[in-house]
C-alpha cells in the first residue's frame, strides 16, 4: 500500500524546488538589471552590489543541485515529475551563468565609470532590452510549461545576434579614432558580448521549457533542418 506521508513529502519538496528556482531567477534578473543600470547611470556602488550579491545566486545553484539529486535518489520520480527535476537543475546552471555575466558587466561598468562619461554606453540599451525580454519570456515558458513560447525564443534570438554584430561593428569603427577612449570602448564590446550570451542562455531555458512541457528535446533540431538534402 502506498504511504500517503511519503507522497506528501514528495509534493512538499517538489514545491520547494520550484520555489528555489523562481527565487534564483528573480535574483539573476535583478543582478542583470542592476549591472546595466550601473553602466547607464554611472553608479559604481550599484556595480559593487551586483558583484557582492552574486554569491546568493551561487548558493542557490548548489542548493537546487543538492535537492534535485536527493529527490532523484529518494523518490525516483517519473514522467513530468522527473522532467521537472531535470529541467530545474539545468535551469539553475543557466541562471548562474546569467548572473556571472551580470557580474562581468558590473566589473566593466566600474572601470568605465572611473573615466570620463562615455556616450557610447547608450548603445547597449536596445541590446539589453531585447535580451531581457527574451529572458523574461524564457522564465515564463518554464513557469507555465509553455512549449510554444519556449520554442519561439530561438528565432527571436537571431535579432539579438544581429543587433550585437551591428554594435560591435560600430564600436570597432570608433576604436580607430577613439581620442583616448579605446580601453572603455573595449569594455563596452565585452559588455555587448555578455548581453548576447545572456540571450543564448535564455534560449537554453526555453528549450528546457519545451522538454518540460512535451518531453521533446529541440536542442539540435536546427542542425537537422540545416542538413543538405540527400546527405547520407
Amino acid at each position: 500500500m502506498n504511504n500517503p506521508h511519503i507522497f506528501r513529502d514528495f509534493d512538499k519538496v517538489m514545491e520547494a524546488l520550484k520555489a528555489d528556482v523562481l527565487l534564483m531567477a528573480s535574483l539573476a534578473r535583478q543582478n542583470l538589471e542592476r549591472a546595466m543600470r550601473s553602466l547607464l547611470e554611472r553608479d559604481i556602488d550599484l556595480a559593487r552590489t551586483v558583484i557582492a550579491d552574486d554569491s546568493d545566486v551561487d548558493d542557490l545553484e548548489r542548493k537546487i543541485d543538492q535537492v534535485g539529486m536527493e529527490i532523484l535518489v529518494r523518490f525516483h520520480p517519473v514522467a513530468s515529475d522527473l522532467r521537472l527535476v531535470i529541467t530545474s537543475m539545468k535551469m539553475a546552471h543557466n541562471l548562474e551563468r546569467i548572473s556571472d555575466h551580470a557580474v562581468n558587466i558590473a566589473k566593466r561598468s566600474k572601470k568605465i565609470c572611473k573615466a570620463a562619461p562615455l556616450e557610447e554606453a547608450g548603445l547597449t540599451e536596445p541590446l539589453y532590452s531585447l535580451a531581457d525580454k527574451l529572458l523574461r519570456d524564457a522564465l515564463m515558458a518554464y513557469t507555465d510549461a509553455n512549449s510554444e513560447l519556449g520554442e519561439g525564443l530561438k528565432l527571436r534570438d537571431k535579432e539579438l545576434d544581429r543587433l550585437h554584430k551591428q554594435m560591435i561593428a560600430s564600436l570597432s569603427g570608433r576604436l580607430e579614432d577613439s581620442n583616448g577612449k579605446s580601453e572603455n570602448l573595449l569594455h563596452l564590446i565585452f559588455v555587448a558580448r555578455s548581453i548576447e550570451r545572456i540571450g543564448d542562455l535564455a534560449v537554453n531555458i526555453g528549450e528546457d521549457a519545451v522538454y518540460l512541457g512535451e518531453a521533446r528535446d529541440i536542442r539540435h533540431e536546427h542542425r537537422k533542418h540545416a542538413d543538405p538534402e540527400g546527405q547520407a
